[in-house]
């Protein structure tokens, strides 16, 4: 079997995210780290992962963190706003996302990415 590369915009402290990487690792994929709240995606970057995710920018949003209010935004948000939110503040963006084969899944529950494989 061949090994998978992925890649992960992980935070290490937060439970699925370190779930799904453990995951990943016992399938013995050849795996990228990105903590992704240091090395902050770019708003291209964000709008690539959506479109291979299937998902409207809502959906890859924290909307129960803190900043989510500070900076004014609510669930009527365009996209455009919340990707330039998500790419300010990378705490808005849902983990853990994995990209591997061109394809990208959100790690909620941690074996949804397993598809990917």
């Amino acid at each position: 079997m061949a090994v998978t590369h992925v890649t992960i915009w992980h935070n290490p402290r937060c439970s699925k995210s370190r779930q799904t990487l453990a995951l990943l690792q016992d399938r013995g994929c050849d795996i990228t780290e990105r903590r992704y709240l240091d090395d902050a995606p770019t708003e291209a970057e964000i709008r690539d992962a959506l479109a291979l995710l299937d998902l409207p920018a809502l959906k890859l949003m924290r909307t129960k963190e803190p900043e989510f209010k500070a900076r004014g935004l609510t669930k009527d948000s365009d996209d455009a706003t919340l990707v330039a939110a998500m790419a300010a503040t990378p705490k808005l963006i849902e983990r853990p996302v994995v990209f591997a084969n061109g394809k990208a899944a959100l790690g909620r529950p941690p074996e949804a990415v397993l598809d990917l494989l």
